[in-house]
């Protein structure tokens, strides 16, 4: 069974070929990393673990069995008790509920763990299955995410207030 885990220096050959892997399949929906990305990839590693270590961020990796990485979930900019979420699934889960699944487990365990109330996330227009885990998971739309928020493109900016008590979840959900 997969296991989020919080993001270490033994996950980078995992996340590497996790982003190598699926790189075109992102593409199609988010903006590309670009060559850079990969060309400097140890050293933005080493970086975003610095900024978790500084308490600035928390990135997860979903982990499989096997040890390879099925999906990034990342809380960006924490502070006072907000952050904004990004994830990405690797193409061969996707459509299967695995991203809903863990975005609802990183709502559970944001409050104690983080500290965190409210989680933000922007969406670009392009990208439905996207839209889809958020409702799944309880995020509501708030408004518009312009090109700055999501790497040129537009969608729109979702919320969820993790201290209010959600419906229950259904088990089908996301496997449809």
């Amino acid at each position: 069974m997969p296991e989020l885990k919080r993001l270490h220096a033994h996950h980078a050959p995992a996340v590497l070929a996790f982003e190598l892997a699926n790189r075109a399949y992102f593409a199609a929906s988010v903006s590309d990393r670009g060559d850079a990305f990969f060309d400097h990839f140890t050293d933005r590693f080493d970086a975003l673990l610095a900024e978790q270590e500084a308490g600035v961020c928390a990135f997860h990796v979903l982990v499989a069995e096997d040890g390879s990485v099925l999906g990034r979930f990342n809380l960006l900019d924490l502070e006072d008790g907000t952050a904004v979420l990004g994830y990405r699934v690797a193409q061969h889960v996707a459509g299967r509920g695995v991203a809903t699944a863990t975005v609802r487990d990183l709502c559970r365990l944001a409050p104690d763990r983080y500290g965190l109330h409210t989680l933000r996330a922007a969406v670009a227009h392009q990208n439905p299955a996207s839209r889809k885990v958020l409702t799944r998971a309880g995020f509501l739309p708030t408004g518009p995410a312009g090109p700055a928020d999501l790497g040129g493109k537009h969608g729109t900016w979702y919320r969820r207030d993790l201290t209010l008590l959600q419906a229950p979840e259904r088990e089908d959900d996301g496997h449809r």
